[in-house]
């Protein structure tokens, strides 16, 4: 199961707009039927782990690809090249693939790492470290926009660092707490998809100039950064996993205030490594106190139950094998597919794959959560083309899930929603 579970991490790990949430909610749509489908060849008691091993596979296999094409697409103007992505600066050096090794190492320290660890952390979880944690939860929030807004160095920055936070806070909580009447064509969806498409995606591949020209790409396969970098993040993929709302990418801001690493590849290594570490951390935290820190965890603890929890539970050590044996294959996956993208890359014309890239995220939109996703992916790719125009990080906007999550720490959501 876990070279299935694999099989659709890289799916959606390569395929622009589509996320393993998504897809991990559709195997749970699907449950009954790939249950009588597996009870034919296995005994049907095994159906619940086998399926979970199938999800956390695919998530820790999307968490190693899915940098892939955020190197390869999306690329910008060089005028504006200093505020997107270092996998795109790389790329425009024709270094894409120092990008991806440094991704691929980044992530394999970072689930290996968390892996050994996961045992004995979940033993002081269990034992008192939760508690304190989650006493702490709010504080840790707090802290993370704090780190968001001084990270920048001018006062202008930090003005607009604040008011993006403020826009993707608000926009998070309309598609969060609002009773939105969305139904896609297809299957009510999220407006988390629409909401995170438009705020990250969207910009990016709209921007991009007709002009630009990537250079061919160059692979010296030697490993362009230190095992360093992949362990730096483990501990802020603990946090990651641990607190809700905090993402990888906002995680890995509040590292490089106290950690610099001055090198592009550095950088990718330690979100990279954050990403992968937060997805076992999450695995985790399900165990401890059955609470579902991304989309794939949340329907884990609906196939499971609390089966996974105690320490050293068997279904949870299984789920660590599904994560050391996933992390192999998203390795090897994520070199395979970086290759086959450097080699045709120079020779695509950007702006017709990205237009291509635009229409089929429209398209799974309205399939998934109709009108209401369309306003929402518009909204939020007009916002998220802000930190282009001002030169400043993408980071910011991850304010739509850390502010609506800092709401309901203050029990303030009805509060929002009385506002409208």
């Amino acid at each position: 199961m876990s070279a299935a579970g694999a099989s659709v991490g890289m799916f959606s790990g390569l395929v622009p707009g589509i996320h393993v949430n998504t897809l991990a909610s559709l195997i749970l749509i699907s449950y009954p039927i790939i249950g009588s489908f597996i009870s034919m060849f296995t005994d049907a008691s095994y159906i619940p782990v086998m399926l979970s091993a199938c999800i956390v596979s695919a998530s820790v296999v999307h968490s190693f690809v899915n940098y892939v094409p955020s190197v390869f697409t999306g690329v910008p103007d060089q005028d504006t090249v200093m505020s997107v992505l270092p996998g795109h600066r790389l790329l425009l050096k024709g270094k894409g693939m120092a990008a991806v090794r440094a991704s691929a190492i980044g992530s394999l320290i970072g689930a290996m790492s968390a892996v050994a660890i996961a045992v004995p952390l979940q033993y002081l979880m269990v034992n008192g470290l939760g508690d304190i944690l989650q006493r702490m939860t709010i504080l840790i929030l707090m802290i993370a926009v704090t780190a968001l807004v001084i990270g920048e160095r001018s006062l202008k920055d930090r003005c607009f660092a604040l008011i993006l936070i403020i826009l993707s806070g608000v926009m998070g909580c309309v598609c969060m707490f609002m009773p939105v009447p969305y139904e896609g064509l297809l299957f009510r969806g999220d407006l988390l998809f629409p909401l995170l498409t438009g705020l990250f995606g969207i910009p990016m591949l709209i921007s991009s100039a007709g002009n630009v020209e990537i250079p061919a790409q160059t692979d010296d396969e030697r490993y362009p950064v230190t095992p360093a970098s992949g362990l730096k993040g483990v501990l802020t993929g603990s946090v990651v996993g641990w607190f809700p709302g905090i993402t990888a990418t906002a995680g890995a801001a509040f590292t490089r205030i106290f950690v610099k690493e001055d090198r592009e590849e550095r950088f990718i290594a330690l979100v990279s490594s954050i990403g992968t570490a937060s997805a076992v951390f999450a695995l985790i935290t399900l165990s401890v106190n059955g609470k579902g820190r991304s989309g794939t965890m949340l329907v884990v603890r609906d196939i499971l139950g609390d089966s996974m929890s105690g320490i050293g539970n068997w279904i949870f050590l299984l789920m660590l094998l599904s994560v050391a044996i996933a992390s192999v294959i998203g390795y090897w996956a994520t070199i395979r597919s970086g290759k086959a993208m450097s080699r045709f890359i120079s020779k695509v014309d950007i702006r017709k794959m990205n237009t291509a890239i635009v229409i089929l995220i429209v398209i799974l939109v309205i399939m998934m959560t109709g009108v209401w996703g369309i306003a929402i992916l518009l909204i939020s790719s007009i916002v998220g083309l802000i930190p282009l125009s001002a030169g400043i990080g993408r980071v910011h906007l991850s304010g739509c899930l850390l502010v609506p999550v800092i709401l309901l720490q203050f029990n303030l959501d009805v509060v929002f929603l009385s506002l409208f």
